[in-house]
């Protein structure tokens, strides 16, 4: 009931923002949302504080070290949601809440040059921010219940999920669906070290690192966060998205292009989770001499294996990582190829490839696959493939999600095949091919060519029991045509009808 519940608002709350967006484009609206919501997030948990504070008496409710102690931001008089709430009406509240996101930043300095203050751009002059106040006041996000039931993170998720759906932005930059993320968290483990993702969007992967540790009772303080975003909006929503969960990370001081500004040039990480946009063309002529390119330098008109390599060139000496693909780096000819060629024949790297069902990305039905890259294979001289192509559920007419059951059966499949214990191959889902049967197969790395096709339920049928089956059938139609024609000589008996009688 409280799952559905929860959608309800969801649904509730983008439905009316929605249509309080005027004129504004998604691009600049989802920035307006997205922080707006993050500041309720913060003036709720201030506030909870704040009461705590007042009813102990020792006066202490404005003191700024009782809040930062806890990890809860400090929010200053006139910066706090019941303040603006006040003032929602004023014909200059963009102003004062741009007022308000500059003081917090100012008394945050994990906050600098984060938040958003926009708010009294001329672009606003078409958003009812009142409104928008509004339809915020009355949803808890920040309370330590709220924040335990992650309700922040879910309204948080669905927004970056429906900007994405609507942005129809290519190859699914923006939001990596959760179940798709998972599905990596789970087969890489990221349980202990350094979590780099160079294409982090707004944080999708660091959060899903985050669960997967809180799931298994590990430490989050044994978790380091480095990544990187080249789009400054992005950036800014990664960063935000972080601090509502309390978690602290490296993402460069500003956005930046992976590719041409490097910005963790010495980072050896122990784990790399990314979903880097598919196809991408590149300025290849920039970075054409860098050492990332072991293997071979990408064609111009598609990054795929520049971003490949770049991730192998992070990896630590033991170092795992589970990167997103576009199926056509699976077979790709010319150079793609001779750069799969060398990265499965010199390091013996690919680890596991897993094909993943359309309809994963609220952006583009391509298939993708899941690469996993890894420096310590214990399975030498040998890869897994799984096809995953018939798994997930559709939940509209356009979106397909992958259960708790699917992500479980793909990352077991890993773990059992990984560590030796009772793999086997299973016709049509999953195959352990070795370093010469990809060799003969021109290093080819679909999944469907390895794995092969189910049997169907009609092959494992024995001949006998088919002859039986079609005998029976063949008996019953032939006692049914016997009764009909019966009847047909009955009809042929009845006396004529006179035609007189039919005027």
């Amino acid at each position: 009931m409280e799952e559905e519940n929860l959608k309800k608002i969801e649904s509730k709350l983008w439905a009316s923002a929605e249509k309080m967006r005027g004129a504004v484009s998604v691009s600049d609206y989802k920035f307006i949302v997205l922080g707006l919501i993050f500041l309720k997030y913060i003036s709720d948990s201030f506030e909870e504080k704040y009461k705590e504070l007042v009813d102990e008496g020792d006066g202490l409710e404005e003191e700024r070290d009782c809040y930062t102690a806890e990890n809860i931001f400090y929010v200053p008089k006139t910066a706090r949601w019941e303040y603006l709430v006040e003032h929602s009406k004023d014909p200059n509240i963009g102003e004062i809440i741009d007022d308000a996101l500059i003081l917090i930043e100012k008394e945050n300095t994990s906050l600098k040059n984060v938040l958003p203050k926009d708010y009294n751009s001329p672009t606003m002059r078409n958003v009812n921010l009142g409104e928008l106040l509004d339809l915020f006041t009355n949803i808890k996000v920040g309370t330590k219940e709220a924040i335990q039931k992650d309700i922040l993170g879910r309204i948080y998720e669905y927004f970056l999920g429906q900007f994405a759906k609507n942005e129809l932005q290519k190859g699914g930059e923006f939001y990596t669906p959760a179940c798709l993320v998972r599905t990596m968290v789970e087969c890489i483990e990221p349980f202990k070290g350094k979590v780099y993702d160079p294409a982090c969007g707004s944080g999708g992967m660091f959060i899903q690192s985050m669960k997967f540790v809180e799931e298994h009772q590990g430490n989050l303080y044994n978790i380091g966060i480095y990544g990187q975003e080249k789009n400054p909006t992005t950036w800014r929503l990664a960063k935000m998205n972080l601090a509502i969960r309390s978690m602290y990370g490296d993402l460069g001081k500003y956005a930046a292009d992976t590719f041409t500004e490097d910005l963790h040039k010495d980072l050896k990480a122990d784990f790399i989770l990314a979903n880097p946009p598919f196809n991408l063309e590149w300025d290849r002529d920039k970075v054409e001499g860098d050492p990332r390119w072991k293997y071979g330098l990408a064609p111009k008109n598609n990054a795929n294996y520049a971003w490949l390599q770049h991730m192998i060139s992070k990896l630590s000496q033991n170092g795992k990582m589970a990167c997103i693909l576009a199926n056509g780096s699976l077979s790709a000819g010319g150079q793609e190829g001779e750069i799969r060629k060398r990265i499965i024949e010199d390091n013996d790297l690919v680890d596991c490839i897993i094909a993943m069902p359309t309809n994963l990305f609220y952006t583009v039905t391509v298939p993708c696959s899941i690469w996993i890259i890894n420096r310590n294979k214990k399975q030498k001289q040998k890869t897994l493939f799984i096809n995953a192509n018939s798994l997930g559920t559709m939940v509209t007419r356009r979106l397909r999600e992958l259960s708790e059951d699917d992500i479980k059966k793909i990352s077991e499949t890993y773990h059992c095949y990984q560590n030796n214990n009772n793999y086997e191959n299973i016709k049509g889902f999953c195959y352990s091919a070795t370093t010469k049967e990809i060799k003969t197969n021109d290093y080819v790395l679909t999944p469907g060519r390895y794995v092969g096709v189910e049997d169907s339920k009609e092959e494992t049928i024995s001949f006998e029991e088919k002859m039986k089956s079609i005998t029976s059938e063949l008996s019953k139609q032939f006692e049914e045509s016997h009764k009909l024609e019966e009847e047909i000589k009955k009809a042929h008996k009845c006396p004529q009808i006179n035609k007189n009688m039919i005027k």
